[in-house]
């Protein structure tokens, strides 16, 4: 007689050879910044890589080989697709085929600064809709510690099916850094945690395929607080120099200089550097998880809260900054003042604008009475104040009738000395004008 026991372990050994054979069927829920790049290294490794996700014309962009997501080159899709290693659909049905299945979708916070978990919700019930026995199934998506085992796990095992037994249940935090093309998914370090042993070891052995270093830690929940440590860690870190920044305005002292000192002592210090507030989907948002998960244990998580309310309030900071250099150097009022905006995108040398601080300056600025226009090579056109904007061609000739030029993202592809030549005045929020060698009073630094 079988045990049910050894029916879990020959489950758990059947799956581990199809991954390791590459003969498991690796379904991919969310085709974002985290899913696309995963399954291009999957399907490059020879898996066959199905990509779900709910926007049709996303699906029917990548079936033709083309790209949306800055890191992943249309070259890269295409040739996926051409190997027959990956195909996308709107399909959850098609979920009942795959081996192993990922979640790797949006985790927002909401209005009030609550968890939205929505979406992950959304795709686990497509997941229990249709799996079948012998599946792993891994949460990518940043969370609150104890969303795999308290969320998840209940929702996965009314299919019938026990985790840890018939199916398999972890989480492995993405480390997705756009832009950043020294550290990509395949060569970053990846940390996963089963509900049970056998889940971990089903997990590790999946992501072992394509990523050389797995870390395995003793649970779901550990798993998921290692990430929200590690975006804790910079945005507190982050808080704390732009609060340097604003005492070094205070005491008239240049910030930049500052840090710059304290980078040449080799031990004990690692450098951040101000800006004008926090962009991307992780860093602003990530620690509110952790906040809100500790405020349901009576925890008052200060670092967090106060990093935040710091980060938060640097667009109103750099627009009070802006009105103080117009009225002192140009007597001129920020209300009807001319400004270009160079970078909307929340980092250098990406089209990613989700939660971009620049795009806070301008409707602040907007709302002060100041006309607009802005410049960025990755950004042709976005949305603010309900109505669409274009990015202006870069000119000298509007550089020069702007009263005021503000780099608000420090693309590398601007010329910085020209831009300052060709500009009255230039507020710069990121250093960017750091080695301009020329013209150097017209600048303000952050």
């Amino acid at each position: 007689m079988v045990t049910k026991r050894a029916q879990g372990t020959n489950l758990s050994k059947q799956l581990i050879d199809k991954i390791k054979n590459r003969s498991a069927k690796v379904g991919i829920i969310g085709l974002g910044y985290v899913g696309l790049p995963l399954s291009v290294e999957l399907a490059k490794d020879g898996f066959k890589v199905t990509g779900f996700d709910v926007s049709k014309a996303k699906v029917k962009l990548l079936n033709a080989g083309k790209s949306d997501i800055d890191d992943v080159p249309d070259s890269d899709v295409a040739e996926i697709v051409k190997s027959g290693c990956f195909k996308a659909t709107i399909d959850p049905k098609l979920l009942s085929q795959m081996d192993t299945i990922s979640i790797c979708v949006p985790t927002p916070l909401s209005k009030t600064k609550d968890p939205d978990v929505s979406y992950i919700l959304a795709a686990v019930k497509w997941v229990k809709d249709y799996i079948k026995k012998g599946t792993l199934v891994v949460l990518e998506s940043t969370t609150y510690p104890g969303t795999t085992e308290d969320l998840i796990l209940p929702i996965l095992e009314e299919s019938g099916y026990k985790v840890g037994k018939d199916i398999f249940l972890a989480f492995s935090p993405e480390r997705v850094d756009p832009g950043n093309p020294t550290f990509t998914t395949k060569n970053t370090a990846r940390v996963v945690g089963g509900i049970t042993p056998a889940c971990t070891r089903v997990a590790k052995t999946f992501y072992e395929q394509s990523i050389p270093n797995i870390h395995g830690v003793s649970s779901t929940g550990a798993a998921e607080m290692v990430k929200l440590l590690e975006n804790t860690f910079r945005s507190v870190n982050i808080g704390l120099v732009n609060e340097v920044a604003l005492m070094c305005d205070r005491l008239g002292l240049d910030v930049w200089e500052i840090i710059d000192a304290a980078a040449t002592k080799p031990f004990g210090f690692m450098p951040f550097y101000p800006g004008p507030g926090l962009g991307g989907h992780c860093i602003p948002i990530d620690p509110h998880y952790l906040s809100w998960k500790l405020k349901s244990l009576n925890y008052y998580a200060r670092f967090i809260e106060l990093a935040g309310d710091i980060n938060s309030h640097m667009p109103e900071y750099v627009v009070q900054r802006i009105s103080n250099v117009l009225s002192k150097r140009l007597a001129k009022s920020i209300n009807k003042a001319s400004i270009m905006v160079l970078g909307v995108s929340y980092k250098r040398d990406i089209k990613d604008t989700r939660e971009s601080p620049a795009l806070d300056v301008i409707k602040l600025l907007e709302e002060k009475g100041a006309r607009i226009e802005y410049n960025d090579p990755f950004v042709p056109q976005i949305d603010w104040n309900l109505s669409t904007h274009k990015s202006k061609r870069l000119t000298a000739d509007r550089l020069k009738k702007a009263d005021i030029t503000i780099i608000l993202t420090d693309h590398t592809q601007y010329d910085y000395q020209w831009i300052v030549s060709n500009s009255k005045l230039v507020f710069d929020t990121r250093n960017a004008t750091k080695k301009v060698s020329k013209n150097r009073g017209r600048i303000d630094l952050l």
